[in-house]
């Protein structure tokens, strides 16, 4: 009796995971197959039939004798990395003379530096620095020059920008020179060599794109709608006034949409916050999320507003590690928001993922009939039967054991 209701069990779990096969709407045929190991680089048009959290990929297989099978896959972003290495260094002496103010530095060892980051204990400072290099304090080779460092503090605004990037460049000796008649403070600096492995992006053009001035909180608000949801993970913002300015920005996108009596009410999250600098290239990177419509808040004050010239839109590339384990025809499915994030062992054995693999090729978008399974007919095509049937295995089970007890 017990090894009939195991086998019972056994038929309603596998008629259970058929039947999660035709929750998802959309279908690809995966083509190129010939490793256990492919790369598949999901397609932008893919992302608005998705779960924001993109927890609905799966990868299903048919074999020859019509069972469904699931391929492992591991989702990756190909995000740039920068690793910093900071390097030793010594300050010789503090000098001026009517140029302005000078600091020497000596780096003890041969490593090679890019970056050089600076802390005065002024706030409220604007001056203009220059960064030269030797090899025996005789002959001073010119590495950065008219570099300005600035730093504004008040009830408004707290911005600092004191970091000074260069080409790589190997000296033993350093010297800043600061053009200022007041003597800089500085608290402490920072030499560093910071090796930048970079990612791979999609640009993405605005279909719509608006300026609004709101006067009255004194603020310019910028609307942008792109083609389809996509994956984004950074705002280059381009500005058309050559004067000096900072204005602190907020960054959001669309989240969702409730309708109501009188219309549409829309909610936005923050994605980003920071400040729009004359100083700075105005990228704002943040967190890879999918969305279609973004709005930038630029506070003004009480200063002019600021004409937006360009936005560019990027975001990482993102594809699919996937093992094959056995011979089937594959698809990717997707679009099923009730989906969970799949738990797969390949996630902790990420090592032995081969650096180099071969991107496979889709077939045509298929719509997936809720009816329709990719393997064999589910056992109950009515899942009230499956219910029905383990509130009945449950009564036999407590009827077996009650008769065991009084048995006893």
């Amino acid at each position: 009796m017990k090894a009939k209701i195991s086998i019972c069990l056994l038929l309603l779990i596998c008629a259970y995971s058929y039947a999660q096969i035709d929750q998802y709407s959309y279908k690809r045929e995966l083509l190129g197959i010939t490793d256990q190991w492919h790369k598949v680089v999901l397609p932008e048009d893919i992302y608005g039939k998705m779960s924001p959290e993109l927890s609905d990929i799966r990868i299903f297989g048919l074999t020859e004798t019509n069972d469904t099978i699931e391929a492992s896959y591991l989702l990756q972003l190909k995000t740039e990395k920068v690793v910093g290495t900071e390097v030793k260094f010594k300050l010789l002496n503090t000098t001026h003379n009517e140029k302005g103010y000078y600091f020497t530095m000596e780096v003890p060892t041969e490593d090679s530096v890019n970056q050089l980051m600076l802390n005065f204990k002024q706030d409220n400072f604007d001056w203009m620095l220059s960064l030269e290099g030797s090899q025996n304090q005789q002959e001073w080779f010119n590495i950065v020059d008219d570099h300005r460092i600035l730093s504004i503090k008040n009830a408004e605004t707290n911005y600092q920008f004191t970091k000074v990037t260069f080409p790589e460049t190997k000296y033993r000796y350093f010297r800043v020179l600061i053009k200022s008649k007041e003597k800089p403070d500085l608290s402490f600096a920072k030499i560093e060599f910071n090796e930048v492995t970079n990612g791979s992006f999609n640009k993405y053009a605005a279909e719509k794109f608006e300026s609004i001035e709101d006067k009255k909180r004194k603020l310019t608000l910028v609307e942008i709608g792109l083609k389809t949801p996509v994956p984004v993970s950074s705002i280059k913002i381009d500005v058309k006034n050559t004067f000096d300015y900072y204005r602190p920005i907020t960054i959001s996108y669309l989240s969702d949409s409730v309708k109501t009596e009188k219309g549409y009410k829309y909610q936005y999250r923050q994605l980003a916050s920071g400040t729009l600098s004359s100083f700075e290239k105005n990228e704002f990177v943040f967190e890879s999320t999918v969305l279609q419509k973004l709005k930038i808040s630029i506070y003004n004050q009480d200063n002019a507003s600021l004409t937006i010239q360009k936005l560019t839109a990027k975001g990482y590339v993102h594809e699919l590690v996937v093992r094959f384990t056995e011979p089937a025809t594959y698809f990717l499915a997707y679009g099923n928001k009730k989906a969970t994030k799949p738990n797969y062992d390949i996630e902790r054995f990420v090592s032995n993922i081969p650096d180099t693999l071969t991107a496979l090729n889709f077939g045509k978008e298929q719509l997936i009939d809720q009816k329709e399974v990719l393997g064999s007919e589910p056992l109950f095509k009515n899942k009230n039967w499956l219910w029905a049937i383990m509130t009945l295995l449950i009564i036999v089970l407590g009827w077996f054991s009650v008769k065991m007890i009084k048995t006893k």
